[in-house]
């Protein structure tokens, strides 16, 4: 029988009786054995003291149309983008005007996110030119990596942090030093190859082993496989505070979490909760002359005043400056521009970016 596709059309379930407790030997009532543990309560904040750092809020960081990508139009409710030679339709929910460009334009899409079916990867989109496979080659400013269409409509890049990444390089190569990079809910690892061609040693945590094993693709693809990055499969909030206890730090530390998700044995995170938490940790992670530590939001109810003021309070004290905005995206030929996320940085004294 097919499974009803509204709630309404379900048939009404019968009313749930509630099982009395078991009694033990003493007379009470004894919990039942699969029940689950309380979660473990939050750790109390820290609070940090010191001066209020240098500031520069609604930032407006901007990437452009170049050959490895490039936003096309964008309106109704989607966005138009050419991934290297390959031209991708799907959803936007920032996108309220209209389209820019005629139907006609749209219709040359190679591939278009349906979200249709159940199905995982690649199942869930429509290639009216024919079947392109799961994955295609990729760059950003020369670096190699692989697209890949998944089953919630990302292709494994998100374009907008270029911006990130090119002051990132250019920081990390005027140093002049050894630089230890840490790159926190790093999904495909473009961000840490891009450190490490710089001349980064990078450490790269993600919770997903299928993103791990990703990124490990896309450091072959890039010709990267000598470069010195850690590939790490673990809870971000647990693997800095293990850092913390061993002393390790970072002079360049990029955060950027999802609004909920869950660690490899199944931790739960929630931005609200858990960000002035790992932000907590991430202070006490700090080289002694940091460069850069940027932490980027998608797809949360707030303001980027809510990450600028939470990123002074914990960078409270500390030499250097605060910059917070949003990373956008301006079509190709035009002026229409496409916010995608907000962005807070500490940007570490007398580094230029």
């Amino acid at each position: 029988m097919a499974k009803p596709k509204y709630k309404s059309q379900r048939r009404p379930s019968a009313p749930s009786i509630a099982k009395r407790p078991r009694a033990s030997a003493n007379g009470q009532a004894r919990p039942r054995e699969n029940s689950k543990p309380p979660p473990e309560p939050l750790p109390e904040r820290m609070v940090w003291k010191g001066a209020r750092l240098a500031e520069r809020t609604s930032m407006v960081l901007e990437t452009e149309a170049t050959a490895d990508y490039a936003l096309l139009d964008s309106g109704a409710g989607r966005k138009l983008e050419r991934y290297g030679d390959v031209i991708v339709d799907r959803p936007e929910g920032q996108a309220l005007w209209l389209p820019a460009l005629p139907q006609s334009t749209w219709d040359q899409a190679d591939a278009i996110f349906t979200g249709n079916t159940e199905e995982e990867g690649a199942g869930r989109w429509k290639f009216p030119k024919g079947n392109r496979g799961e994955t295609w080659p990729l760059a950003f400013d020369g670096v190699g990596f692989h697209g890949r269409f998944t089953s919630f409509r990302h292709v494994g890049v998100f374009p907008e942090q270029a911006a990130h990444w090119h002051a990132m390089q250019t920081a990390i190569r005027a140093a002049k030093r050894p630089v230890k990079m840490l790159n926190l809910f790093g999904y495909t690892g473009v961000a840490s190859l891009v450190g490490a061609r710089a001349g980064a040693e990078v450490t790269h945590v993600d919770a997903s082993k299928k993103a791990i094993q990703w990124a490990r693709e896309n450091q072959l693809e890039g010709g990267l496989q000598d470069a010195p990055i850690r590939w790490i499969c673990e809870d971000a909030v647990k693997f800095c505070a293990r850092e913390v206890r061993r002393g390790n730090t970072y002079d360049i530390i990029l955060l950027d979490p999802p609004a909920f998700g869950r660690g490899p044995k199944g931790e739960v995170w929630q931005f609200f909760e858990h960000v002035p938490l790992m932000l907590d940790l991430v202070r006490q992670l700090q080289a002694e002359k940091p460069i850069m530590t940027v932490l980027t939001s998608y797809a949360i109810r707030a303001s980027s005043f809510a990450l600028h003021e939470l990123m002074q309070e914990v960078f409270a004290g500390m030499a250097g400056r605060i910059e917070t905005g949003e990373l956008i995206l301006r079509q190709e030929g035009g002026e229409r521009m496409l916010s995608t996320s907000m962005f807070s940085r500490h940007i570490g004294e007398g580094v230029d970016v």
